[in-house]
Formats: structure tokens, sequence, C-alpha cells
């Protein structure tokens, strides 16, 4: 085997692939970690989306393993360090689906102030509500953009055509940016402080051990009461038991969220049972667009590290430090 997708992952940029190279899809391996361990053993390439769990155990399991593709932006399910330490090269196209991401976040920001869906439904079972349904303009809001990378620039960009204020926490981010320029934000320096300030708030925070729960239950109470929510980044930045006292007790106003902590959340979630709740199943990224664009990347630079070349997207180094170039098939 040269190459192993573990979830599912098709188009015409897989099918070259595959008139090169051995390949195997298995879009349900994600689920069964110890055959997962099996089947990469034999592999020179993975690809993978969100759901398969590259761990060092899974790693050391894989001597022959030369480059991860992940058709995708976040690396939580991929032990960085461990792939570094291994010499295995982490492809990761940053820039392919930053569009569809924030264009499915601004639709979340004004499904939240002018209750759309809700309206939808009631309208779709015979009712004209009207004066039920009353929402809130997004001029002269001010929205908090939590984390101001590629997709959280491009949403304050959205923003400040709709006339918001934009206030920006991101303590990664220099306080000379040009980027804050552009989109005429603010740079906040404290996220609760930051957080008091906000009608809307739309997180693009990556999950790291110092973002889990970073949306926990102070950061809750420091909101506006009535203040608005959305998460399209991962679930995890958010407590989401936190989450539901804050929305069932009416200190916040509504939440959409696209990502959730578990992936499908398990039964009996609570969050399902609220009016002002929208949930997506993390389809920010699922535009044909996006979806092409990633995987032509990663297919194209998998070929390439398989090839003996240099990976143009990867995040940590272009070429395998492990063994020699392959060979296809």
């Amino acid at each position: 085997m040269d190459i192993l997708l573990s979830e599912h992952i098709e188009g015409p940029a897989i099918n070259r692939l595959a008139a090169k190279y051995s390949v195997v899809c298995e879009s349900l391996l994600w689920k069964e970690p110890a055959r997962l361990r099996q089947q990469i053993a034999e592999a020179r390439a993975i690809i993978v989306r969100n759901q398969t769990q590259l761990t060092a155990d899974v790693l050391a399991a894989a001597p022959r393993l030369q480059v991860i593709g992940r058709n995708g932006v976040g690396l939580d399910n991929i032990d960085l360090e461990a792939a570094n330490h291994a010499g295995i090269v982490v492809i990761a196209p940053l820039d392919a689906n930053a569009v569809s991401v924030a264009e499915l976040t601004f639709g979340l920001l004004l499904s939240l102030a002018r209750r759309i869906p809700q309206a939808h439904q009631s309208t779709r079972s015979g009712g004209w509500e009207r004066m039920r349904f009353m929402g809130v303009e997004l001029d002269g809001k001010t929205l908090v953009v939590c984390g101001f990378g590629r997709i959280g620039r491009r949403v304050a960009m959205m923003a400040r055509s709709f006339g918001m204020r934009i206030v920006v926490f991101d303590p990664y981010l220099p306080a000379d940016s040009t980027a804050l320029k552009e989109c005429h934000a603010t740079r906040a320096n404290d996220l609760q402080a930051s957080l008091s300030q906000a009608d809307f708030v739309t997180v693009h925070s990556p999950l790291t051990p110092q973002t889990r729960h970073l949306f926990n239950e102070a950061a809750f109470n420091s909101m506006k009461r009535g203040a608005f929510l959305v998460n399209t980044s991962r679930g995890g930045v958010l407590d989401e038991a936190a989450l539901l006292g804050a929305l069932r007790g009416g200190h916040l106003g509504g939440a959409a969220l696209d990502v959730r902590e578990w992936e499908p959340p398990p039964s009996g979630s609570r969050l399902e049972e609220l009016d002002n709740v929208i949930l997506t199943p993390h389809i920010a990224a699922f535009t044909a667009e996006a979806q092409g664009r990633t995987i032509e990347a990663v297919a194209a630079d998998v070929d390439a590290v398989l090839s003996g070349k240099s990976a143009l997207n990867a995040v940590n180094f272009p070429q395998p430090r492990r063994g020699g170039p392959g060979q296809g098939a």
C-alpha cells in the first residue's frame, strides 16, 4: 500500500493518485483504532479529515509513513510533535477553505440576529407570527472576533460592510498588525474585557491545551446580557455545559454551533432542545469549491512527497526526514 484513506474522501484528485499509486480507501477505518494501526503499518501516506486520531501510538505503528495529508485545516487530531519526531511531513492547505468558513459564519450571525431558522419552521408549519420573530440589526453592533487568522479576518471584513464595530482578541497577533488597520479593528489584550463589549462573538481559535474551554462560565458571564455567540472553529474551545447554563438562564440571547465537543454529539444533548440555538453538522468547509481546492492541494503534495519532491502546504517541513523517496506503483 502507498496511500491510505481512513475517512470518506473522493474526487478527481484521488482518482489521479489511484492511477499512479496503490490507494486503499476505508471510509470508516477511523472508528477502529486497532485496525487503523494495522493498516497504517503498510502505508507511505495517509489522508484524513478530522475524525481520524493520529496519536503518537498510531504513528509509532507506521514505520513506512512519509506524509500525512489533512483534508482541512485543524490539526488537533494529529500529534504534530510525534510526527515531527518521526520525520513525517504534515500537509494542511490552510487557505483552501477560508472563504467557505467565513461565509457560513456570517450566515449564522445573520440567522441569529433575525431568527431565520425559527421563522422558517414556524411558517412552514402554517404560522404567520411576525411579532414573535422580532430581530436585531447588525449595523452599529460590536462584533468580537476571537482568533484573527485567515478566517477571522475575512469575517471581520464582511462585518465592516454591515456597519459593525470590530474588536479582536488574539494573544498571538502583533499590536501593529496591518490586518487590524485593514479591518478598522480594535485589538483587545484581555478576553473577558473584550467580551464585555460584545453584541456578537465569533470564535476562530484552534483547539490547543491553552484554548480548550477558553469559553467557560466566567467567559459567558462576561458577555453582555442578550449577546449572541457563533462557533465554527473547534467544539472543545467551548465548555458546552457552561454554554447550556448561560442560554437556559437567559444571559445569552442565542448561539450557533457548527462544531461540537464530541462529533457527532451524544444522544441526549440538551442544546438541541433550545429554541435559541442553531446547530449544523460541521459543514463550514463543505462547499464544492472549498472541498475541491483542499483535496487538490493535499493530493498534489502527497504525490510530490512520494515522488521525492517538496510539499507546498507543509506545516512542519516540506520533505520527510526518514527513509528515502518512494517510487510510484
